[in-house]
């Protein structure tokens, strides 16, 4: 980044003398103009600044509360008319903020004594905080957790929903059971990820995505065109009833290993090259002739797996319906499986849950984080083309032509 000027007011000086904020009043001016540097120096020109190397234009700002160790700040986001400026400014604090945060949690979820949250608390942030105050900041999280499972979802249409599901330990009825958390992401007609939204129920059953799928849609989710999950029947019947019409892709990474599965382990190398060979097919009129050529081939060495196949390889190759660009993102349910990871980091420190409402406000927590970076950061799909796609099958206009190879849509 260029070398740049930071100015501080009069005002900002005398509330840092004389006021109660200190360090965060003078903390606050510096990080906005370096975000406004960033921006500079992302777009090739300052504002109001015409200039034959600028890349862009900017699009306003947003609010965003960062806490550090010298308190709150409110701090002004610049957007880019394109939506591909992210900011390194949060990273670190990012960090930090969500050790400080679940660190409390694990804490008073597992009944930790006062003395060692502040030992703990001091160690992370610099200061002491009392049990009253851990409490305190639990509910208020608690409170940021509902605001945003309950936001509405009207402003935008999401063309595209990824489903995954993963399970917990939870103590429920004086035992620890497993307790199931649904989650789904959506791509917007903007090309941005978002984190819809979680359902925690007893079990993955067809009740409890179908459920959540209208708590979804009551928050004002619509526009599905494609929906990617595994092959759980329950999930695919809710989507069906839901969105009448929609592309369901079935996940092909649980695909391959359902199929593989069922494949003699010295035939499973083959298998692998013939799976590449079908799901990467140009359409699925290429994948049926593909699938024709080797058929027998897997009739005589893998009966089982075939069988599989037959039964799945049309739901796994769905997605060959789209424009070339989005296959690729779109094929699996990868995205929200290494969320889901992240998750899964946390849960190690917890190991058994206490109950559900600390599930919810754990793993609501990390969504609420995620979402944010996703949706104010770079975009992950462009989505000029598929609109376009969309606009043809809406008057009815025939696809003729096969579609070109898979490439990646990355913004």
């Amino acid at each position: 980044m260029a070398t740049f000027e930071i100015t501080i007011d009069d005002e900002k000086i005398q509330e840092l003398l004389h006021g109660d904020r200190g360090m965060a009043a003078l903390l606050e001016p510096i990080l906005n103009q370096i975000l406004q540097a960033e921006m500079t120096d992302h777009l090739g020109a300052g504002p109001e600044e015409r200039t034959d190397e600028r890349r862009g234009y900017r699009n306003g700002s947003y609010r965003r509360k960062l806490t550090t160790r010298v308190g709150t700040l409110e701090l002004e986001v610049p957007r880019d008319r394109e939506g591909e400026f992210q900011t390194a400014l949060f990273q670190r604090y990012q960090r930090s903020e969500k050790a400080l945060v679940l660190a409390l949690m694990q804490m008073v979820v597992q009944g930790v004594s006062t003395r060692r949250v502040k030992e703990i608390t001091t160690e992370l942030c610099g200061r002491e905080f009392s049990k009253s105050t851990v409490s305190r900041l639990t509910g208020e999280l608690d409170e940021q957790v509902e605001a945003w499972a309950s936001r509405s979802l009207e402003e935008q249409s999401y063309p595209f929903l990824v489903l995954d599901a993963m399970h917990l330990k939870v103590r429920r009825q004086g035992a620890v059971r497993s307790t199931t958390v649904m989650l789904a992401v959506g791509i917007n007609e903007a090309g941005q990820r978002e984190i819809l939204g979680l359902e925690t129920a007893f079990g993955e059953t067809a009740e409890g995505w179908r459920r959540f799928i209208r708590g979804l849609k009551r928050r004002g989710l619509s526009g599905v065109e494609v929906a990617t999950s595994d092959a759980h029947d329950g999930l695919v019947q809710a989507l069906r009833e839901a969105f009448p019409g929609l592309i369901w892709q079935r996940c092909q990474a649980h695909f391959r290993r359902n199929v593989l599965d069922q494949t003699p382990s010295g035939y499973r190398d083959r298998m692998h090259q013939i799976l590449d060979q079908l799901l990467e097919a140009s359409s699925q009129k290429d994948m049926q002739r593909r699938f024709e050529e080797v058929s027998g081939e897997i009739e005589e060495n893998a009966p089982a797996a075939l069988e599989v196949l037959e039964g799945g390889l049309v739901d796994a190759t769905a997605v060959l319906a789209l424009p070339g660009k989005y296959r690729r993102r779109l094929r699996t349910t990868n995205m929200v499986e290494r969320f889901i990871e992240e998750i899964r980091r946390r849960e190690k420190v917890v190991r058994i849950f206490p109950n559900i409402g600390s599930v919810k406000r754990l793993v609501g927590a990390l969504c609420a984080e995620t979402h944010e970076e996703w949706s104010t950061g770079r975009r992950y799909l462009k989505m000029e083309e598929f609109l376009e796609w969309q606009a043809k099958q809406q008057t009815g206009k025939p696809d003729s032509e096969e579609l070109p190879e898979p490439a990646a849509a990355v913004a």
